[in-house]
């Protein structure tokens, strides 16, 4: 374990596996109240090293049927997080490991679950950064070395993300309008 108790790995295929399984679960409970369902973060971008923590980001139309996305996931596990979200980006907390409730008692990964409106800024952020790395392979390589080098020297995760907020605020304002 590293100094700061952040664990970075080698990038694993299982991971975008798992996403799409966990994607099937939620989509099938949330149906046409959602336009679309997104793997970002680290584990997103192939040949990444990172936590073994996967991000999905739900997108909504609108907060006009936030509401009932809030009924459909607690019914597959998920509970909203209040205390944790902000305007854009809503979070969602598992009830076990179980969650999203399959009927199989599937044990999943653990995972950062977050609904966006479409126009949000965080999703719009979260993309641009996401398939700016999937298209620089020599940028993923700088994120990986940066995030392994914070993880071993940094006291925990709140330093930790601190030290990767520059990187990627630096690509966001190449990428961003």
């Amino acid at each position: 374990m590293t100094h700061s108790g952040i664990e970075i790995i080698q990038y694993n295929e299982q991971w975008a596996e798992t996403f799409q399984s966990i994607k099937q679960v939620i989509s099938k409970s949330l149906d046409d109240l959602i336009i679309g369902i997104e793997h970002v973060g680290s584990t997103s971008i192939q040949g990444l090293g990172a936590k073994q923590i996967l991000d999905i980001d739900i997108v909504i139309e609108s907060y006009d049927v936030f509401p009932k996305v809030i009924t459909g996931l607690e019914q597959i596990g998920y509970f909203h997080q209040e205390e944790w979200s902000f305007e854009g980006r809503e979070t969602f907390g598992r009830k076990d490991i179980s969650t999203p409730w399959d009927g199989k008692g599937t044990q999943w990964m653990e995972h950062h679950l977050y609904v966006c409106n479409k126009n949000s800024e965080e999703l719009a952020k979260h993309l641009a950064f996401r398939d700016y790395l999937r298209n620089n392979p020599q940028v993923v390589i700088e994120y990986e070395n940066m995030k392994r080098h914070l993880a071993d020297t940094v006291k925990d995760r709140k330093s930790y993300t601190l030290g990767k907020t520059e990187f990627i605020n630096k690509i966001l304002e190449k990428v961003m309008d």
